[in-house]
């Protein structure tokens, strides 16, 4: 060929240009052989991340929850396998129709389903906690971008019967209230992890492997007994629907142990539907709310002087005319009798009675009762807001004060701090620590007063369930009962309202040697009637009457019929 024909092809680049250009070449060829060495030798993790990141996803394992059952190992709580749909927005592909069948399943609005996809580009709750039977037919949409997770949703067989005490569970499985709450770091368990291999349709293809294994939460047994539950609620459900009550409260206690074997609370709700609530079915009422106990006090102020010396059941108390006047201010009984013994002052719950002796005592040594047996101390118990009540220092204290607190006036106790009151007329004394778990070694509590007063306050005690006395409706065919009715105006406006009552009865039973203390609060009865004698103590017998013989308790009382006094005809408590 002719180059010189051609003077394209004549043409010659100066040789330095050829050299210049082939020192290119070779630099950038050394620019990326160094590259390729840096990132496949020196970085390698991060060609590694970048690649698993296409394919390569690690998986939250959700720990199973501890079961929640009674000492009997019923279940109280259980948790059951759901799953959640969630989304990655940026990903999610699906027609019109898709869309509304999507829609269907889920029980959501098309638009709710638009709204959620719009709130975020990388991850969106679509809905949580459906049933698997669901979330199966949600996946046969074949929708790219949508996910499933699997979860636990609690489930509890018992329903409102024991709502307020088992409390409940929030959608991330953690508790909300209760024991759910009180124990979550026991029953919760740790959630695992394990790394899988998914294609790009997001469908699991492989499982490499588990990075952290999940520690499931531990069972919970508590010292609750289901039956004795059921006819706890079941009774205290009749009182407040006949009495016409805003609401009640009963709680039974094993009187040697302090185990709380019974919790209920009117109103309440359906704690595996929880889609209409309100603040007054949530409240556990036995151990947040306070109330002025009213009459239920007297023993302790009795107890007190007869352990002092001051008086003895058989001491009398000028107590003609039923009434006092101490400065401006004037203490009344229901009825007028004749001077009475320290027995009758508690039979008959004299306010008069209890008055004069409190004001024969030191207020500190009243104080210090009160405070001994749980009065204005939040109790132990590990349970989200338990109340301490309210105990004003007795240095403050004016005479009047220190007259009516020893029937209840002018101190606040919820009803869980007044049942566990009463455990030391039950055990020589002794004031017993409260649990919610289940107790099975032996247990001390703490003395308080002697064991012969508490003798001599458990007989008064039984005076005041017989004719004659206040609570004749507590009594049980076959068993022998001690026990002290509390009626008390209701707080209102920093004063008492006039038509208002706060209705109470704890009792022990056998008195013999007493197994069981229970305490019953009726809030409001507007029937008709409102002394607790004749609203509070008849939901103590039927309860108690059913635990003792649930129980195996042999009988101490003969088994005859007992004559219920005509309505009306009760001794009353002038409150």
């Amino acid at each position: 060929m002719n180059y010189a024909a051609s003077p394209v092809l004549a043409l010659q680049l100066p040789l330095w240009r050829s050299r210049m250009l082939l020192a290119l070449i070779a630099a950038g060829f050394l620019v990326l052989a160094g590259r390729a060495v840096y990132l496949q030798g020196m970085r390698n993790d991060f060609l590694q991340q970048k690649g698993e990141s296409r394919y390569s996803r690690v998986l939250e394992i959700s720990a199973t929850r501890g079961k929640i059952t009674d000492r009997h190992g019923e279940a109280l709580a259980i948790s059951t396998p759901v799953k959640s749909v969630w989304a990655i927005p940026e990903e999610v592909q699906f027609s019109s129709q898709q869309r509304s069948k999507l829609a269907a399943l889920l029980e959501m609005p098309p638009k709710e389903i638009d709204k959620r996809l719009n709130e975020s580009t990388s991850f969106v709750y679509l809905k949580r906690q459906i049933p698997p039977e669901i979330a199966e037919r949600v996946s046969e949409l074949h929708i790219p971008g949508l996910f499933q997770n699997r979860e636990y949703r609690r489930y509890y067989p018992g329903g409102d019967v024991m709502a307020q005490v088992l409390g409940f569970t929030g959608a991330d499985d953690v508790g909300q209230d209760g024991i759910e709450l009180a124990f979550q770091s026991t029953l919760a368990g740790k959630s695992g992890s394990r790394r899988v291999i998914k294609d790009r349709m997001g469908q699991i293809v492989e499982d490499t492997e588990s990075i952290r294994a999940a520690q499931d939460g531990r069972d919970l047994t508590l010292a609750l007994d289901a039956k004795l539950q059921n006819l706890a609620f079941s009774q205290l459900k009749l009182a407040v629907d006949a009495n016409k009550a805003k609401a009640g409260a009963i709680v039974v206690l094993d009187a040697n142990t302090g185990e709380v074997l019974a919790l209920a609370n009117l109103p309440t709700y359906n704690p595996n539907n929880r889609s209409r609530l309100s603040g007054g079915q949530l409240r556990n009422r036995v151990i947040t709310d306070t109330f002025e106990p009213g009459s239920t006090l007297k023993p302790f102020t009795v107890a007190l002087a007869i352990d002092e010396g001051k008086v003895t059941p058989n001491t009398k108390i000028a107590t003609a005319g039923g009434s006092m006047s101490i400065g401006r201010a004037t203490i009344h009984d229901a009825h007028r009798f004749d001077d009475m013994t320290v027995a009758q002052v508690i039979q008959r719950s004299s306010n008069v009675g209890a008055a004069k002796i409190a004001l024969s005592l030191p207020a500190g040594d009243m104080w210090d009762m009160f405070d001994k047996v749980g009065f204005g101390t939040a109790p132990r118990l590990h349970f989200p807001g338990a109340a301490g009540g309210r105990l004003r220092p007795y240095k403050s204290w004016r005479p009047i004060e220190q007259a009516t607190m020893a029937y209840g006036h002018g101190i606040s106790v919820s009803l869980l701090q007044l049942a566990r009151a009463y455990t030391i007329f039950a055990n020589d004394g002794e004031l017993m620590p409260l649990s919610l778990l289940r107790v099975d070694a032996p247990v001390t509590g703490k003395q308080v007063i002697a064991a012969a007063t508490a003798h001599k306050l458990r007989a008064m005690l039984e005076l005041a369930v017989q004719p004659g006395g206040t609570a004749p409706r507590a009594r049980i065919v076959g068993y022998r009962v001690a026990g002290k009715t509390g009626t008390a105006h209701k707080e209102e406006n920093g004063g008492y309202a006039k038509n208002k009552y706060v209705a109470s009865f704890v009792g022990l039973a056998p008195a013999s040697a007493p197994r069981l203390v229970i305490a019953v609060m009726i809030d409001e009865p507007s029937a008709g009637q409102y002394y607790g004698g004749a609203v509070a103590a008849p939901v103590f017998s039927a309860v108690m009457g059913g635990a003792l013989r649930m129980l195996g308790v042999p009988p101490d009382a003969p088994l005859e019929p007992l004559e219920l006094p005509p309505d009306g005809s009760e001794i009353k408590e002038d409150v």
